[in-house]
């Protein structure tokens, strides 16, 4: 079976919109300028869609050394790419602590006029070590502000199972991956422990646990009850719900659209 690459996404500030490339340089942390970026309270406590679902009407895009937010009828931020120093903190995501610096109270003020309520952009400079979890990282991986990981990958085969349990089908990015692919069965990637994609080696280090952000219609910012409450059906486990994988990998590199995914080694699902 020919399993191949068939989108590679970025989101370069946690929680808002992402961004769907033709190709990327993985980096240590994962993709390059995924989440490299993140909006945080006075407290220094990351900002999810979780609590504040209108982070989804936050579109980005790419263009030269701009990072570009908008949002239909509030306006248009440019973010320069190359600042990456400014005022160092300490910043929370979950249960991690890590190093970040303060960017520009231009960048602050307009975020929180957007969410209307105070709070301030931060970046990851590249001497900011945070580490993946030790119990699935035995070499010391480390990853951007993402949830866990530095990877996630789902097949288009285990989105188009769920849907065809949904009265309304939902679309990949309600489940924010970083790649998919296709050419499998439903659920296959549950199988892997270890794949190359191009010439990247990955190990498949645990299930994703998925939370009420998936949910959120990322068009819209509104919150419904799907697809959580039918993947709790069937795709639950120790009172947690899976659907994805995240990945560890083995080296940097470029992944491109249409790369091959291969099998290296397999093991017995865990869910």
């Amino acid at each position: 079976m020919d399993i191949q690459l068939t989108e590679i996404n970025i989101y370069p500030v946690k929680s808002l919109a992402g961004i769907s490339i033709k190709e990327s340089i993985l980096e240590d942390t994962g993709l390059q300028y995924d989440r490299r970026w993140m909006l945080v309270d006075e407290n220094g406590r990351f900002l999810s869609q979780r609590k504040h679902p209108k982070m989804a009407l936050a579109k980005t895009r790419i263009i030269s050394d701009q990072l570009i937010i908008s949002v239909k009828d509030f306006g248009e931020l440019n973010i320069d790419k190359k600042l990456q120093t400014g005022e160092k903190t300490t910043v929370e995501v979950w249960d991690d602590h890590c190093e970040a610096v303060f960017l520009s109270d231009q960048y602050d003020q307009w975020f929180s006029e957007f969410l209307d309520f105070k709070c301030r952009l931060v970046y990851m400079p590249n001497d900011s070590n945070r580490i993946v979890d030790t119990r699935y990282n035995p070499d010391g991986k480390i990853v951007s502000f993402a949830d866990g990981y530095p990877n996630l990958l789902i097949s288009e085969a285990s989105l188009a199972d769920l849907n065809t349990r949904l009265d309304s089908p939902v679309p990949m990015n309600r489940f924010r991956p970083n790649l998919v692919v296709n050419g499998t069965l439903p659920y296959a990637e549950d199988s892997w422990d270890k794949i190359k994609i191009g010439e990247i080696d990955f190990t498949v280090a645990k299930p994703c646990a998925r939370c009420v952000l998936t949910t959120i219609d990322q068009e819209n910012g509104q919150k419904g009850k799907e697809p959580l409450k039918t993947l709790s059906s069937y795709r639950k486990k120790d009172k947690k719900i899976y659907f994805g994988q995240n990945l560890l990998h083995a080296n940097n590199g470029i992944l491109k659209l249409g790369n091959s995914l291969n099998i290296l080694k397999s093991k017995i699902s865990m869910i």
